[in-house]
């Protein structure tokens, strides 16, 4: 299995650039009945003069989520992974239970 990362929203700025300010995401992995999912949002400072600046309309998912794991890093990016991976473990073997003796 692989995680997938989504951009699940972006805030702009109102003008007719729309360049990106924050990038809400998830990453997620499914192993059969059990999913682990991490997310958050990332902030930018859109300048579009600078090179390589990418009109809204042109903006894809693996775009900005490319922007996502590098602001992230790659130490970080590995983190998020492996907190999934965690997560999806507990979710198999739990460590705790709910209940009542009585």
């Amino acid at each position: 299995m692989a995680v997938t990362w989504t951009i699940t929203n972006m805030e702009y700025t109102n003008d007719s650039d729309k360049g990106v300010v924050h990038a809400a995401w998830s990453a997620s992995e499914t192993d059969g009945d059990h999913t682990g999912t991490v997310s958050g949002m990332e902030s930018y400072m859109p300048d579009s003069s600078a090179e390589g600046y990418v009109a809204w309309d042109l903006l894809t998912n693996a775009k900005v989520v490319s922007w996502v794991k590098a602001t992230l890093g790659a130490d970080e990016v590995t983190r998020v992974g492996e907190k999934i991976a965690a997560q999806i473990a507990e979710s198999k073997t739990p460590s705790t239970a709910w209940g009542k003796p009585f």
